[in-house]
């Protein structure tokens, strides 16, 4: 498979017509026509229908479609980034960073890491574990840093870069800014806001059968920027991760869940030592000293 067949593949998708494709491409049609077929030769089967209205994907033709689609934004990508490395002389490096993960706590870091190595040129992708974590697989990330409960052994390499404890998250004026503890058995007095991305979600659930409460879900939304517009509402309560919380929120305030104490430890997780760029061992070795 070319990437001249490819491109022409694409053309006839999008414009319906081999002599429409032939014209986008400033290709003679026979060419295009023998490009095509040579290309259904090597896939075993035709890849169009032809009609006096043009011609049409078949089943085989609409089965590749995406994953040619896919080769194309690869290869666009890879150029891009070999342009963008023989040109401004920078290393790309994309960090994945998980959803819940407080954006101000980590950002010195890496203002501080960019400013010493100029030559790092630094993307960050944020999205759910997962998501990153598929990313990583496929190369399409050099670094995840995530709250990971379970990862696959040997399959990733991980350092540990600091804990953090999930606090109670009220409104300044809520009844819970005059108490000093409070534990989930007080929480479930009131309405909760669900963090649908949180990574411990299951772990409290099973606590909180554990010890038989019952946190009644009022509100439930996967952006923790919409969470903590619920709790200034006056709407209900949350758990949260301390550094999710800014200094001095405003109308929010923040006590330590005393029980039971929960925390998460935030990871930073990488390939094979073997199979990861230089630039990811520069960036660890800032992580252990900056954590």
């Amino acid at each position: 498979m070319e990437m001249q067949q490819i491109r022409y593949f694409l053309a006839v998708c999008d414009k319906g017509s081999f002599t429409r494709a032939a014209q986008a491409t400033y290709v003679a049609q026979p060419s295009l026509t023998q490009a095509i077929k040579k290309l259904e030769d090597e896939l075993g089967g035709e890849l169009f229908s032809r009609d006096r209205g043009g011609c049409r994907l078949t089943a085989l033709g609409r089965l590749i479609e995406p994953s040619i689609r896919d080769i194309v934004r690869k290869t666009q990508a890879i150029k891009a980034e070999a342009v963008r490395f023989s040109r401004l002389n920078t290393v790309p490096l994309r960090i994945g960073v998980m959803t819940t993960i407080a954006a101000h706590h980590l950002s010195p870091f890496f203002a501080d890491f960019q400013q010493e190595r100029p030559h790092v040129e630094l993307e960050l992708v944020v999205d759910s574990e997962c998501n990153l974590l598929n990313q990583l697989d496929e190369d399409g990330l050099d670094l995840v840093i995530s709250a990971p409960t379970s990862l696959p052994a040997g399959h990733y390499q991980s350092l540990k870069l600091y804990e953090e404890r999930y606090v109670v998250v009220f409104n300044d004026k809520h009844r819970f800014n005059q108490m000093q503890q409070i534990d989930l058995a007080t929480i479930q007095a009131e309405p909760y806001l669900d963090r649908l991305n949180c990574e411990l979600r299951e772990t409290l659930r099973s606590v909180c059968q554990g010890r038989q409460v019952n946190l009644y879900a009022a509100y439930r939304s996967n952006s923790e920027e919409w969470i903590l517009s619920m709790v200034r509402a006056g709407i209900g309560v949350a758990l949260m991760p301390e550094f999710t919380i800014t200094k001095n929120a405003d109308k929010i305030q923040v006590r330590y869940l005393s029980d039971p104490e929960i925390r998460r430890t935030i990871c930073a997780i990488f390939p094979p030592t073997s199979t990861a760029k230089p630039e990811v061992a520069e960036v660890l070795k800032s992580l252990r000293m900056g954590f």
